[in-house]
């Protein structure tokens, strides 16, 4: 099923349920997964599930940032909604690549692309963005590229 279905059917549930937080975080997602589909393809066009996914690690992203601001300030209350919310995203993301999948994948580009030194960073990005089809956290990606490019 693609992610836009599911994201109807768990928002038709959600309804059902009376689960409000839930309700309003796939109502936000589903928001953002079309402005972003507006701002790429225009008022009628629609997101496909690889470019779906960046937007929900966009969301989780969001929330992460807020719970680091939240915390710092000493509100832990507020700090656990934003923690549910993130509960409720990460459903809509696909099963997360292994530490030595990610490695190997991470290897591979740098050989195929030949790349030697962190001016060449953003090319690997790229291409591990694209290989890694959201399973990958941009961030552990990075981290691993950034050890392996002097």
């Amino acid at each position: 099923m693609p992610l836009s279905q599911q994201i109807v059917e768990d928002m038709k549930t959600a309804m059902k349920a009376k689960d409000s937080v839930a309700l309003n975080v796939i109502r936000a997602l589903k928001s953002a997964i079309k402005y972003a589909a507006i701002e790429k393809f225009g008022a009628d066009g629609e997101l496909a599930d690889t470019d779906a996914i960046l937007v929900v690690r966009k969301e989780i992203k969001k929330r992460q940032d807020s719970i680091a601001s939240y915390e710092s300030a000493a509100r832990q209350d507020l700090a656990d909604v934003e923690k549910t919310e993130i509960a409720v995203l990460e459903k809509y993301l696909p099963a997360a690549m292994s530490a030595e999948d990610l490695v190997k994948l991470v290897e591979m580009v740098i050989v195929e692309l030949g790349a030697t030194t962190k001016k060449d960073m953003g090319n690997v990005m790229k291409v591990l963005g694209e290989r890694s089809e959201g399973r990958a956290d941009n961030r552990a990606l990075s981290s691993e590229v950034a050890k392996r490019l002097q």
